[in-house]
């Protein structure tokens, strides 16, 4: 299947034609119409070096809110309310700690500067949400992602300290479910979602779900 390459039309092709690693399109923009058209796709951004590459993997690893694990060790960390939680109260601050987050395996950071800019715009539109955990007043973990409809698409996520991200991912699943979110697009496999509930679907599967409650 050849790779498609996006030009300043405001377009991308059919998910069906992504390559075995999911890859489906190389270039275009990060501006906010592209973002938002992508996502309401199935269809996710991640840079790898200065061109935008778009992915929709098949299968797809998602968690379903009513599916959530809280280990025994975790109840006992929100039981005694071990962190402050709070959503969107400082999203620059998250996507930052997510930019600059070291991770196994990775050169470098795919959350380039156009990646948090656009985010930026996207969550000042009412986009993209930030969950925060702080421990005296101090920011220690937390995630951001994109609520459209009764889905949320992760993006990335940190921790400063021990088991701050998962308490982060396991409030806010809460509220997501609270608030009628029926799907939480985790992207690309990992184990530390996968401890928490997360798992793979058909890409058909997903696209079903997403043409329904987006």
């Amino acid at each position: 299947m050849p790779l498609h390459v996006l030009d300043e039309k405001l377009w991308f092709p059919p998910v069906e034609d992504a390559m075995e690693d999911g890859l489906l399109a190389i270039g275009g923009d990060l501006q906010v119409p592209r973002l938002l058209l992508a996502y309401q796709k199935g269809i996710f951004p991640w840079y790898d070096g200065e061109i935008p590459l778009w992915w929709s993997p098949n299968p797809r690893f998602i968690l379903l809110p009513d599916e959530l694990v809280v280990s025994k060790s975790m109840k006992t960390l929100l039981k005694r309310n071990a962190f402050e939680f709070t959503v969107n109260k400082d999203f620059p601050a998250v996507i930052n700690a997510c930019k600059a987050k070291e991770r196994k395996g990775q050169d470098g950071t795919w959350i380039k500067t156009e990646i948090v800019d656009a985010y930026i715009a996207l969550h000042e539109l009412g986009y993209a949400h930030s969950a925060e955990v702080w421990a005296n007043n101090e920011l220690v973990g937390g995630l951001y992602g994109i609520r459209m409809g009764k889905l949320f698409f992760g993006e990335s996520m940190f921790s400063h300290q021990s088991n701050a991200s998962k308490y982060a991912f396991i409030k806010y699943v809460e509220q997501l479910k609270a608030e009628g979110v029926v799907l939480i697009d985790c992207q690309v496999y990992t184990e530390h979602l996968e401890s928490l509930g997360a798992k793979m679907i058909m890409r058909q599967q997903f696209m079903h779900i997403l043409e329904q409650f987006i």
